[in-house]
């Protein structure tokens, strides 16, 4: 089958900081090839970047939503810094709005405009954690225009909202959400995407695949949820493998 591309997954966290080669030894025995590795908050970048050192790994750097705490004023000019030292740096992220945590949202939004406006100034692809807003950060990215697009990543929402941030110019994440069996919507979805609308990537150590639940995730699941968007897309294992492993290079550059 054709490599896949993992296109996004968290290896620098400590959950897998025991076994974290037999993790990669395991995604490449099922043709998972390569990794790209999000950051999230400024104190975890040191451990992206130096994963951003192996071959077969590519990384962002961003200010994750989730992690409000931790952010502080100064952690935009340490990220434009930081790319500044580093040109390997393939994406700003992982970046964006989690509607769930109403009590942070104002601030929120202004860490994800600010780290919109360093992808926009340096022609940088953006990924996004999207949950819960997909029409409000639709509306924002229009209005922004960035040149180089990104990916909206653990996509779940609508048919009309993924061909919306197609037409923005971004590409749709898929991951464990679509293999479950409820999720009628989002398959939906997946099966009416064009060829070059969507990335595969798994999320690890998180969102886990149906029949896997309170499991670690890891990449090697990519290789699960590539058969389960073939089936749904009524396409080729071959075929879904090349289309997402295409569209992550395109978008990445790698």
């Amino acid at each position: 089958m054709h490599p896949l591309i993992d296109a996004h997954c968290h290896l620098d966290f400590p959950d897998f900081d025991a076994d974290r080669e037999a993790v990669f030894e395991r995604a490449r025995a099922v043709g998972v090839a390569h990794f790209v590795v999000p950051g999230t908050t400024r104190k975890r970048w040191p451990d992206v970047l130096a994963l951003g050192r192996r071959d077969d790994v590519s990384v962002c750097l961003g200010l994750h939503p989730y992690f409000m705490d931790d952010h502080r004023d100064d952690d935009i000019s340490a990220l434009e810094s930081a790319l500044d030292e580093r040109t390997d740096v393939v994406a700003i992220g992982e970046c964006g709005i989690d509607a769930r945590f109403e009590q942070t949202l104002d601030a929120q939004w202004r860490l994800f405009d600010a780290q919109l406006r360093v992808a926009k100034a340096r022609a940088l692809p953006v990924v996004i954690h999207c949950v819960r807003a997909n029409d409000k950060v639709a509306r924002r990215l229009r209005q922004l225009a960035l040149p180089a697009g990104g990916l909206i990543h653990a996509f779940a929402g609508s048919p009309e909202q993924a061909h919306r941030f197609l037409d923005l110019g971004f590409v749709v994440g898929i991951g464990g959400a679509v293999t479950f069996e409820r999720a009628r919507r989002l398959q939906r979805a997946v099966a009416a995407l064009p060829d070059d609308g969507y990335v595969l990537e798994s999320d690890s150590p998180d969102m886990p695949l149906a029949g896997h639940r309170g499991e670690r995730n890891e990449p090697a699941r990519v290789a699960e949820v590539c058969r389960v968007v073939a089936e749904l897309r009524a396409q080729s294992l071959e075929a879904v493998a090349a289309a997402s492993t295409a569209t992550a290079r395109r978008l990445l550059g790698l």
